[in-house]
This record gives structure tokens, C-alpha cells and sequence, in this order.
């Protein structure tokens, strides 16, 4: 069984599970298996494709009629740019600022661990997570003494100083390699290469929390994104090996690193044939403290039941828990600044900046679902615009219609709307979502009274360049409208649905160039400075009775917006 974890620019996150003997296509294109709402992503951007054996290869690009077309900004595997690669379990894939990770679940999987609830070991030794550098480089009662006149003494304190120098060495090492890393995997190998090399641990296990980590400590689910043992012989027993659930979920929640001696290593046990059977060992379990939260743990063991962690264990192992929890926040923060900056790039083409920033701030707003609130829907179309085409070049057409567009989209996000969708050479605009406002009417009144102001000036712009000038009809209503992501887990987008936006639409038809229709509803919640003309009323599908049309007399009134 093998699926994609996807997060992509917009923060929404999903599964792609892979179909038997079937290619995963990535990009922005709607008809790709996995579609990225991510404008650093090209149409057709990379693909994956299994084999026989059950691996799957990453290809940068897609195959267009016949020939393999590159992406435009490539694809990355756990931070390196790849054109091909056999993807390995737990890869991480970057493409623009959307990420997949590959998960295998299979029995060979080296991340996979069990858990036990068995108590703690007989003997503890405890490192606080907060002084972890002073109680690493203290010196200990006898280490030190005021005149070591004995060689024992002077032993000993070379002994002390040595151990601290190696510690400092160590996470010198650490920090140089990630200060600019920000891959969990490259982040978790750097820091089992150091505990392999200073301390006697046969086992290493990097845990991640689920969530924001603001529940209950003793709650945290804990994942493993890696493990290795020291070398190749003890794999397949380290893959059988139970993690201790009391041990991990006692440093999440008191922020201690922890050494638990098995009974195996007291001398009251030794000798016990059970305790061999029971598999129990020395282990040391430190967390990944950071500034906002516990991100994680370390997990360390001696596979041997009768070898013990000493004291200089748990204090290297803490000290490299607490340069690996500074890595992972750094890489966290990297990565959620990077989604929020095409985020914030990619959606305030759409929405007003407040709007933009309820988003950012809350990523659960971008799943599917709606919600029934009373909006006002503007719509707007240019009149005659088939004809303008067919007598302009093209790219007289495209400018045209980019000076349009930017200036509209500006007006309607001065007045606090959200610019739902272009519509060939006309727009949908939205009043009242996702906030609502008493406002929300009158707002929008005083958006169109305001395009049509604009058009004016963008006419005498266009007499000036030798082209036709344009009209825009413009149609208000007011009512209630499903709003919210719709569309489905691989496409969607923001917007309203539901029997008064086709009523706007209809009211957007029926105005000439000029022209600004509104319905009785709108009139009625919008406080309006502008006079109101009673037009016949419209019948419009769906609906038994007529719809109250009234007039804006924009042009007769005074002073601008």
C-alpha cells in the first residue's frame, strides 16, 4: 500500500492513493491525478510511475505529444533537484511551494514501530529540557578539585573536560550543518550520525507530534519519520523492538530527557533468564523543545538487555535534541512562510487583504464545505465586446481587457469585496463573504457607482489609442447564498451558489452599457446617496414572482466616492 501526503500552497492537505499500475500525474491542470493550487507549478509538472517491484520513480516533467517537456521551476527530493529518481519511503517531494511525501506501508517499512505501555525502568536519570547546556558542561562534584595533587584527580579532570569538549565539538558539527537545512530527513540523519559516533546507542528514533501541539501532552500522537540502527546486523532486530509510550509521553508533557535503566542492568536481576525473553533495555528519550511547542522526541536504545546508557548519555542526547528542535522549528517555520507567501501571492488576486489574512490564519477555512449567509452579488459585463474583437489585434484586445480587469478588481477590494471569478470579458463579485457586514449592500453600490466612474476614464484612454470606447452593465441583489470551497478534493474554488446569483446574473443581462440594475432587495439594504429610477420589473427563471428592478442615476449625482 503506498499513498501521497499533499500540502499544497494553500495549505490544504490531502491523500493521493495509488492506483494499481496507473501513472500519477502532478501539476496545475485540472485533468492531472493530482491537481496543486500552486502557481509555481507548471501545467504538466511531474509524474511518478510504478513498477513491477512495487517502487515507483519520479520523473520531472510530462511526456506532450511524444516528447518529455521539462517543468519550468523543477522538482525537488528532500532539497536536492531531481530530473529522475527511485523514490525511497518518507522522500520528500517539493514542487514550487507544495510538498508530497511518499508513504509505503509495508512490512519492510524501517519507520514503522510499535508501541508498549509497559512502567518505566527501575533505575531514572532526569535532564531538564530548559538547562540542558548548563547541566551538559557543569562540572561534577569531584571532577574538579580546588589542588589535584593526585594522578587519579588530574585523570579525572582531563576526563571531564575532554567529555565537554567532544559534546561542544559535536554540536558545533550540528549546528554549521543545519543552520541552512530545512529537511526533516536531512535534519534527523545529522543528528543520529552524532549520537552513533558519541554515544553506544544501537537504536535511534526521530518522533514527530500530530497537530499544532496544543492539547494534552499525554494525547500527542507521536510518528516516526525515521530510524536507524548502527549497522545492518541489528535492523531486523530493531524493527521488532516495542517504543515505551510511558517514557515518551512523560517528556512531552514535563519537558524532561529521561534515562531509563531496565531492571536487567541492576545487580538485584542479574542472572534473570526472563529478562532477556522480555526484551527489556536501557533507553534514553529526550524532546524536541521549541520556542511555541514540544515538536517531538528522540528516542535512543541499547539493544543488548545486560548494556546500560551512562549519565554522559543522556546529557549528549539532550543537548542534541535541543539543536535538533531549533532545526525542526527553523524547517516548520521555512516551510509554512514559503505556503504563505504563494498563499498570499496567489489569493489577494482575489480577495482583499483582510480577507487573505483570516485564511493565512486560519488553514482549515480552505476545506470544502459552505456555509447559507445573506451576501450581495455584483456582476458585470462589457457590452459589445464581440464587436470591439473582431476590429482590434489581439493584443490590443489583451490590453484592453488587463487595464479592465486591474482596474476594476481594485475598486471592488477598496470597498471590501471579494472578486469571486472573470467571466470571459465580465466579473462576479461578493459582498458579505466569508464576513458579513451591515454594509455589505451599500458597499457594493457604491463599488459599481465607482467602475462606472472609472469606465469613463478608461474611455477617454481608449479614444486617445484609436479604439472603441465600452459600456458595462452592471446588476445588484441581495439574498441568501450557499458560500464556501466547492468543487472536490482534487479542484475547488470560492464561491456562491444558489437562486440569487442567477438572480444577479439576470439583472446584469438586462443593463445596458451604463447602466447599473438593482434589485428591490438591494435597495432596501443599502443606504444609498444616489438617486433610485423604478424600472418594469423582470421575471427570472425559478422564481413565481417578478423581480423589482430599480436604476441607479449615478451620472446626476455629485462629488466622488
Amino acid at each position: 500500500m503506498a499513498f501521497l501526503k499533499i500540502t499544497d500552497a494553500s495549505g490544504r492537505q490531502w491523500q493521493y492513493d495509488f492506483p494499481p499500475d496507473t501513472i500519477c500525474t502532478i501539476g496545475r491542470a485540472p485533468d492531472n491525478a493530482v491537481v496543486l493550487d500552486d502557481p509555481r507549478a507548471s501545467r504538466y509538472h511531474a509524474h511518478i510511475k510504478p513498477s513491477e517491484d512495487g517502487s515507483f520513480t519520479l520523473v520531472d516533467g510530462a511526456i506532450i505529444n511524444g516528447q518529455l517537456r521539462r517543468s519550468a521551476n523543477k522538482v525537488f527530493v528532500n532539497g536536492g533537484a531531481q530530473s529522475e529518481y527511485q523514490l525511497k519511503n518518507g522522500d520528500r517531494i517539493t514542487i514550487g511551494a507544495s510538498t508530497l511525501r511518499l508513504d509505503q506501508r509495508a512490512e519492510e517499512r524501517t519507520t514503522d514501530v510499535r508501541y508498549d505501555d509497559r512502567p518505566l525502568g527501575h533505575t531514572q536519570l532526569v535532564v531538564s529540557a530548559n538547562d540542558v547546556m548548563s547541566t551538559v558542561l557543569a562540572a561534577k562534584s569531584g571532577d574538579a578539585p580546588t589542588t589535584p595533587t593526585t594522578s587519579p584527580a588530574r585523570d579525572r579532570v582531563l576526563e571531564a573536560l575532554q567529555r565537554k569538549a567532544n559534546i561542544l565539538s559535536a554540536l558545533y558539527e550540528m549546528s554549521k550543518t543545519l543552520g541552512s537545512v530545512f529537511d526533516l530527513e536531512a535534519i534527523f540523519a545529522k543528528a543520529t550520525d552524532v549520537i552513533f559516533r558519541s554515544t553506544p546507542a544501537d537504536r535511534v528514533v526521530a518522533l514527530l507530534a500530530e497537530g499544532d501541539g496544543n492539547g494534552n501532552p499525554e494525547d500527542v500522537v507521536l510518528n516516526p519519520i525515521a530510524m536507524r540502527a548502527r549497522d545492518e546486523s541489528l535492523n531486523n532486530h530493531a524493527r521488532k523492538l516495542s517504543i515505551g509510550r510511558t517514557i515518551t509521553r512523560k517528556v512531552m508533557k514535563d519537558r524532561v530527557a529521561l534515562l531509563s535503566q531496565d531492571a536487567a542492568s541492576d545487580e538485584q536481576f542479574a542472572g534473570v533468564d526472563s529478562i532477556v525473553s522480555q526484551g527489556v533495555r536501557s533507553t534514553i528519550c529526550a524532546p524536541l523543545v521549541g520556542e511555541s511547542r514540544v515538536h517531538g522526541a528522540i528516542y535512543a536504545d541499547r539493544l543488548d538487555p545486560f548494556a546500560a546508557f551512562k549519565p554522559d548519555d543522556l546529557e549528549l542526547i539532550s543537548a542534541v535534541a535541543a539543536q535538533t528542535a531549533i532545526a525542526v522549528e527553523n524547517a516548520r517555520a521555512h516551510e509554512r512562510l514559503a505556503r504563505e507567501e504563494v498563499a498570499r501571492a496567489n489569493y489577494s488576486r482575489f480577495l482583499p487583504e483582510y480577507v487573505v489574512k483570516q485564511m493565512l490564519e486560519n488553514p482549515e477555512s480552505f476545506k470544502l464545505g459552505g456555509v447559507n449567509q445573506t451576501i450581495t452579488i455584483l456582476f458585470a459585463d462589457i457590452r459589445g465586446f464581440t464587436t470591439i474583437s473582431e476590429h482590434a489585434p489581439p493584443e490590443k484586445i489583451v490590453g484592453l481587457l488587463n487595464r479592465y480587469f486591474s482596474a476594476m478588481t481594485d475598486i471592488i477590494f477598496a470597498h471590501g469585496g471579494t472578486l469571486d471569478k472573470y467571466l470571459g470579458d465580465g466579473l462576479m463579485a461578493l459582498f458579505g463573504a466569508p464576513t458579513t457586514t451591515p454594509e455589505d449592500a451599500s458597499n457594493a453600490l457604491n463599488t459599481a457607482v465607482a467602475m462606472q466612474r472609472r469606465i469613463l476614464g478608461i474611455n477617454l484612454e481608449l479614444q486617445q489609442e484609436g479604439l472603441p470606447e465600452i459600456g458595462v452593465g452592471i446588476g445588484l441583489h441581495t439574498g441568501e447564498v450557499t458560500v464556501g470551497y466547492i468543487g472536490s478534493e482534487r479542484r475547488s474554488e470560492y464561491t456562491a451558489i444558489g437562486d440569487s446569483v442567477n438572480t444577479a446574473s439576470r439583472l446584469e443581462s438586462n443593463a445596458r452599457g451604463g447602466q447599473i440594475l438593482l434589485s428591490d432587495a438591494t435597495a432596501k439594504a443599502a443606504r444609498s446617496r444616489y438617486k433610485l429610477k423604478s424600472r418594469d420589473p423582470i421575471t427570472v427563471k425559478n422564481r413565481e414572482q417578478p423581480v423589482i428592478l430599480w436604476e441607479v442615476e449615478w451620472q446626476r449625482a455629485s462629488g466622488a466616492l
